[in-house]
């Protein structure tokens, strides 16, 4: 497997700061035999700079983008430019532990997988750490775990962290173009959902060779966006037009699920759909409710029941929920 060259796509835009330290992390992998693929969507500090310093690196190769794609086309052009059997994503601002892509390889080889994705530390602006496992963190290891070969892995919320993935070319096929209908849709959330649909085997890593930056200026970090509301009605409203973000984005894209998952698709759609017109009860739908939620935590089910379907109820737990975190510190 040594002998065979990976593709690493990273996507830049404004992040002169910590670019040079990525690219080093990834130039000293222990596993060497890599073509860094570089694609720059129109920075306006010194990013392209530090870039013209790796242009005569025979392993990396620097796309200058004449306009601004957003990220998410930017991976997509990044993603059209994979020769190689195999490729990573890179995030512009993370820093890879030097064994991260030689032991990527290995699992995927040893369990004759068709992606392996894993697990990252969390850290501050120094590489200090904040959270030692993303996984925790997000609550998405229970679920990983649960349903690593099903597309329910991915359907309802992304559990695939892009930067963390090695993946096969032979599905980019189905994964391209990637859809820009909603932003609730990223590239990774796309890429992990397609090769799951297609039935491509998945396997997870515990171990974290990444350090996810975080430093305000993340594309995608950890922010829980929810924690900063105090009133139910605004959860609400973020949750659904999340759901019809995603599932909005899969209808459009119908023909490239199986029938069965197209089926579902339409009448979740439709559920959120009606949602956006009801204030305090809703009574119809739950069936659809629970086929989304059934993989989730009893907790996770019932809050989001009662906020999609009982929001008069869930007001009133939400102000008392909310009121006890804020006495302890953590709202």
């Amino acid at each position: 497997m040594k002998n065979k060259t990976i593709d690493i796509l990273m996507a830049t835009y404004n992040g002169e700061k910590y670019v040079a330290e990525q690219i080093e992390s990834i130039l000293n992998q222990t596993y060497k035999n890599i073509r860094l693929v570089i694609s720059d969507d129109c920075s306006t500090d010194g990013t392209r700079d530090v870039l013209k310093k790796y242009e005569k690196n025979e392993r990396v190769e620097i796309h200058l983008q004449e306009k601004n794609l957003g990220y998410i086309r930017n991976f997509e052009y990044l993603l059209k430019q994979v020769k190689n059997e195999l490729y990573m994503l890179s995030d512009q601002d993370d820093f890879w532990l030097e064994e991260k892509v030689e032991k990527t390889v290995e699992v995927l080889e040893k369990e004759n997988a068709d992606m392996v994705f894993g697990d990252l530390e969390i850290v501050d602006e120094n590489l200090k750490t904040i959270y030692p496992s993303f996984g925790d963190f997000m609550l998405l290891n229970r679920k990983i775990k649960k349903k690593i070969n099903s597309y329910e892995l991915n359907y309802l919320y992304n559990c695939v962290t892009g930067c963390t993935l090695l993946s096969k070319k032979k599905y980019l096929d189905k994964i391209l173009p990637i859809p820009y209908e909603s932003k609730y849709v990223v590239h990774d959330h796309w890429i992990a959902l397609m090769v799951s649909v297609l039935n491509g085997k998945m396997v997870y890593i515990p171990e974290k060779y990444i350090k996810y930056r975080q430093h305000g200026n993340n594309q995608i970090g950890t922010d829980k966006i929810s924690h900063k509301f105090t009133k139910l009605k605004q959860v609400r409203k973020l949750f659904i037009e999340v759901k019809l973000g995603v599932f909005g984005t899969y209808v459009k894209n119908n023909n490239r699920f199986p029938k069965e998952i197209q089926e579902l698709n339409k009448k979740a759609y439709e559920y959120y759909k009606m949602l956006e017109k009801k204030k305090y009860f809703n009574f119809k739908g739950w069936g659809i409710f629970h086929k989304l939620y059934k993989n989730e935590t009893i907790v996770y089910y019932m809050e989001n029941f009662c906020i999609m379907n009982l929001p008069f109820i869930g007001n009133v737990l939400f102000k008392i929920r909310h009121m006890i975190l804020k006495l302890l510190g953590k709202r």
